[in-house]
């Protein structure tokens, strides 16, 4: 407006001093000036908002420097606003792809994102999957029967039909036509829940049996007259006794170790004389009838609990003696190890067929029943030695032939291996 006033002022001048078509004319070309210039700086204005990469708009005078600051503080805001969005969807992007279980959006039964752990549950690819449907890829009958019934209260239980692992699938609707799908891989805890009712079943058997002796003895020495057979039912109630008294003192023993703290790292355990008591336990145990050799490596020794690893390695030198037939060789061997160190017990006993060795370390788990029973055995020793070693930082290592022997190295490594003192000293 100020523009076309000032052009106006000229004009009315030069046709008051000339002639008034000279000022008409005047007026009309400072018009079209101006008309021009405004448009020229409308198409810089459309290119900049259409085109422009830089985020400065085009340099401009009067009302155009007005609307282009207006027009660059709105799209700096709205770029400063996607920015925040997009970092937002991506933060929530990673933290959904960090999850433990699986998740997948499913718009309608087209899947619309998932992570990579329910790529990993369903066999869905992330990226070739989206926008197709779900019940085209997840051939799972029972989630397919849930994902249809839309009731969604409880999740659903179901078996990976390409492999051993068991999913809980639970799906949530919302919004409109839109759930969302968690799967988590629970064949551990089925596990778990497995091992917890064989493990009550087992207790219990092992229980009934000597309380059913005991309590059959005490009905007959009701009306036993005869005295020697009243001695004689009397031992075996007591041995019976004692079967259920090592039973319940496995089991506590157990307990502890699961439910106590690690051991402290301060209390030394000198291996020599560790080995030797062993080693002595071992001839009273073994009452001459096999040949037991000790082999000490000097220099290295453990910190720990002694209490436990000595009940640990107690349980490894007697089932050797047991499980060898009179006239073979029971070997403890303590040495070093490249990482670390390793206390071994090796037989010339009735080995273990390969079938059994990774389960040995489980509750009450026997190769031969029969066999346990008769040789004393509750069937928690190797649970004890493996909890004991893993509070100690150490693993069980099991190597056996049938008919040629065993062994068992319990290995350590880490900051429970230390040199002896006299190693240190030296």
């Amino acid at each position: 407006m100020i523009g076309i006033g000032a052009s106006a002022l000229v004009a009315a001048v030069v046709g008051y001093l000339l002639e008034p078509a000279w000022g008409w004319m005047l007026f009309s070309v400072a018009l079209l000036a101006m008309l021009l210039y405004h448009l020229r700086k409308r198409a810089q204005l459309m290119d900049w908002l259409e085109h422009g990469g830089s985020p400065e708009p085009p340099r401009a005078r009067g009302v155009w420097d007005e609307l282009h600051a207006l027009l660059h503080r709105s799209r700096r805001e709205a770029a400063r606003r996607e920015a925040e969005l997009v970092h937002a969807v991506t933060r929530w992007r990673q933290a959904a792809r960090a999850l433990p279980d699986g998740v997948v959006l499913l718009d309608g039964d087209r899947i619309a994102w998932c992570n990579d752990t329910a790529s990993l549950h369903l066999g869905i690819d992330p990226v070739r999957d989206l926008d197709t449907s779900i019940t085209h890829l997840v051939r799972i009958p029972e989630f397919l029967e849930y994902l249809g019934s839309g009731e969604y209260g409880r999740p659903i239980q179901v078996q990976d039909p390409h492999s051993d692992r068991v999913l809980s699938l639970l799906a949530i609707a919302y919004g409109e036509d839109q759930r969302l799908v968690l799967s988590r891989d629970v064949t551990q805890f089925r596990k778990v829940e497995q091992m917890r009712r064989e493990f009550v079943a087992n207790v219990s058997h092992e229980l009934r049996t000597p309380l059913t002796v005991v309590a059959g003895f005490l009905e007959t020495l009701r009306e036993e007259k005869d005295p020697e057979a009243a001695r004689r039912y009397l031992g075996l109630m007591s041995d019976q006794a004692r079967r259920m008294q090592r039973l319940v003192e496995d089991l506590l023993t157990l307990s502890a170790l699961e439910s106590s703290p690690p051991p402290p790292m301060e209390e030394p355990i000198e291996m020599r004389g560790l080995l030797e008591r062993l080693g002595a336990e071992a001839r009273a145990l073994s009452g001459g009838r096999h040949r037991i050799e000790v082999e000490g490596e000097t220099g290295i020794d453990l910190r720990g609990s002694e209490k436990e690893l000595s009940s640990a390695f107690g349980n490894l030198v007697s089932n050797a003696i047991r499980y060898t037939p009179e006239g073979g060789t029971v070997r403890l061997k303590w040495h070093r190890l490249p990482d670390g160190a390793a206390f071994d017990v090796e037989d010339t006993g009735i080995g273990i067929a390969a079938e059994h060795i990774p389960r040995l370390t489980e509750r009450f788990y026997r190769v031969d029943r029969g066999r346990s029973r008769e040789t004393g055995g509750t069937g928690l020793g190797l649970a004890i030695v493996k909890h004991a070693l893993a509070r100690h930082g150490a693993t069980l290592d099991i190597a056996s032939t049938p008919g040629e022997g065993s062994r068992f190295s319990a290995r350590f490594t880490g900051p429970r291996v230390r040199e002896a003192a006299s190693a240190a000293q030296a």
